[in-house]
């Protein structure tokens, strides 16, 4: 995230050479409207608005508002099956418009649908068992490899197919390794596997009357941010941190300033202000107020012991609110904790009410872009949704289980939503 103090010394270095940073962020952009058949019937495309398609259908009462009880109508549809998992899944996100639900909780939900994938598991065995090395004589075996740790393979860009459909410069294979085996020549290719069994139709069903916006394909970017410059530091005297930069920092100043989070909000949006959905699975959220999602996610850390003696002249250090999401609700359902996923951004409610997705940003300087990004958010919303971002959490095992506890081959899961109204 950026620094809270932007005042740091520039080095004499020539401010031209810094190069971009790219983040472990991954952006959602609006990519043109949908009129394909069968792309709106495809699971595996992921849309802005639209009516959904799923990949087995659930009970219509899933989209109704939780206040009023209308049925609402699809924000973001994203195609997210997580690495090395043989279920294919998608995240669904609905959101109620009515005036008198607005800044009340869960007028914005999220599901994730599941399904097993017989012919991708297949492939998926036989390329683990490739990749698996030979059985050491232990008597205790090593820990299975954490799918969210830094240090695992990184994770298949979400709304995976989408952004092959559009023709990304260099596309994240949803299945990193193991497509280009010589004896596999011939097969299906890890893509189709994935969505052999995506596609469905919604058929004579409730959801063909539910209310929608016009439906666009959601596309997908890396977020790069401009290179921190060096610290102007005397001879001899080095800085110890790692890699990143102040720009991955998770900390904001214990502060009652209410603008100063949402001036860090801006700044970061502003480097890219078409972005309707920001994916960073156990990731960090990037809040957009001070306010009690903030409290709960960002905790005010305790107050430093000051001395009994000579307090007059004892300096206090600023402290820090980092991230800590032990408040979230843990899954109900395999009772693991739930994790960062991803968040709807103000720019989503421009698109969904003007179906307008020319990049009219991409002309201006980065200050410009800057100013209408907080212009716009200052400005307030029309009437509709008034949210300024929505923060979804999904459970880390991604599990598929009956409510009893056992395997499921599909399954249909709301998880948790914590939504900041504004500043």
């Amino acid at each position: 995230m950026p620094p809270i103090d932007d005042d740091d010394d520039w080095s004499d270095e020539d401010e031209d050479a810094l190069s971009e940073v790219e983040t472990s962020v991954l952006l959602g952009t609006p990519d043109g409207t949908i009129t394909a058949a069968s792309d709106l019937a495809d699971a595996a495309v992921s849309r802005i608005g639209g009516l959904p398609a799923f990949l087995h259908e659930p009970s219509f009462s899933s989209s109704h508002c939780a206040i009023c009880a209308k049925p609402m109508q699809l924000l973001v549809q994203m195609w997210c099956p997580f690495e090395n998992s043989p279920m294919d899944r998608a995240l669904y996100v609905w959101g109620c418009p009515e005036p008198a639900c607005q800044n009340k909780k869960h007028s914005v939900r999220a599901w994730r649908g599941l399904r097993y994938n017989d012919a991708y598991a297949a492939k998926l065995e036989k390329k683990m068992a490739k990749k698996a090395p030979p059985p050491v004589p232990k008597k205790d075996s090593a820990p299975k490899a954490n799918p969210f740790s830094t240090a695992a393979t990184p994770h298949p860009t979400p709304f995976g197919l989408g952004a092959q459909i559009f023709g990304s410069s260099s596309p994240v294979d949803v299945v990193a390794e193991g497509g280009g085996d010589a004896d596999d020549s011939g097969s299906e290719t890890d893509e189709e596997l994935l969505t052999a069994l995506a596609a469905t139709t919604l058929e004579e069903s409730q959801w063909r009357s539910a209310p929608s916006y016009p439906p666009i394909y959601l596309s997908t970017c890396s977020e790069y941010l401009p290179a921190q410059p060096k610290l102007k530091l005397p001879p001899g005297v080095q800085t110890g941190g790692g890699g990143g930069g102040s720009w991955m920092s998770e900390a904001y100043e214990n502060s009652l300033d209410v603008d100063q989070v949402f001036e860090r909000f801006t700044k970061r949006v502003g480097y890219e202000g078409d972005q309707c959905v920001r994916y960073e699975l156990e990731g960090t959220p990037l809040p957009y107020a001070s306010d009690a999602v903030l409290d709960a996610l960002f905790p005010a850390p305790p107050a430093p012991l000051l001395p009994v003696t000579k307090a007059a002249f004892t300096v206090v250090p600023q402290t820090k609110r980092t991230y800590d999401p032990s408040s979230v609700p843990p899954c109900p359902i395999c009772k693991s904790k739930r994790v960062f996923e991803c968040q709807l951004m103000p720019n989503l409610i421009n698109v969904l009410r003007s179906g307008d997705t020319s990049d009219k940003s991409k002309k201006l300087t980065d200050d410009e872009r800057r100013a209408l990004v907080e212009q716009e958010l200052k400005a307030g919303k029309s009437p509709g949704m008034e949210w300024g971002t929505c923060l979804v959490f999904s459970c880390s095992k991604d599990c598929s289980l009956t409510d009893d506890g056992k395997d499921a081959r599909q399954s249909w899961r709301e998880e948790v939503v914590l939504i900041q109204w504004g500043v």
